[in-house]
């Protein structure tokens, strides 16, 4: 773990809430010259604590109506088939995040879709068929109670 301090935490920390503040905005928040600021942030990207910038898109905006969480359970537990389940889930765009699970499900995806019909055709025509795959069970969010990427970083500094 890299070595922080107060003033690498609230680099951080504004940065988690604006990614576009200009070096001198952050600097200003942070308490420090802009070149100190500027040479702080290129060691924290450089360490890969930031590990990059991006823009938070709105995905019912955009037409992303549906939600989804899809448990799956691997066919056999075996290297060979783990690797071709991972090689499945880089092609399939509207998976947005997978986890690999202990417990009753092997993996856990998050799916981002149009609409019902879109979630039917993942999970019955992408993941059922797949040799890889035993069992999938599907649940569709009904309401977000909360969104966040940030981290808990005021807890690092207690």
């Amino acid at each position: 773990m890299t070595s922080l301090d107060g003033f690498d935490l609230k680099i951080l920390a504004a940065l988690q809430d604006d990614g576009r503040l200009t070096n001198q905005q952050l600097a200003d928040l942070a308490g420090l010259s802009a070149s100190q600021c500027s040479r702080r942030r290129t060691r924290l990207e450089d360490e890969k604590v930031i590990a990059g910038y991006h823009a938070d898109l709105a995905s019912e905006a955009l037409g992303f109506n549906v939600l989804a969480f899809i448990q799956i359970t691997l066919a056999t537990h075996s290297p060979n088939n783990a690797k071709r389940f991972r090689d499945l889930m880089r092609r399939v765009d509207e998976i947005q995040e997978a986890y690999s699970l202990t417990g009753d499900a092997d993996y856990l995806l998050k799916v981002v879709l149009s609409d019902l019909k879109s979630l039917s055709d993942i999970v019955n025509n992408v993941l059922m068929p797949h040799e890889s795959v035993a069992h999938v069970r599907s649940s569709i969010v009904l309401d977000r109670l909360k969104t966040t990427r940030k981290l808990p970083i005021r807890k690092l500094s207690t």
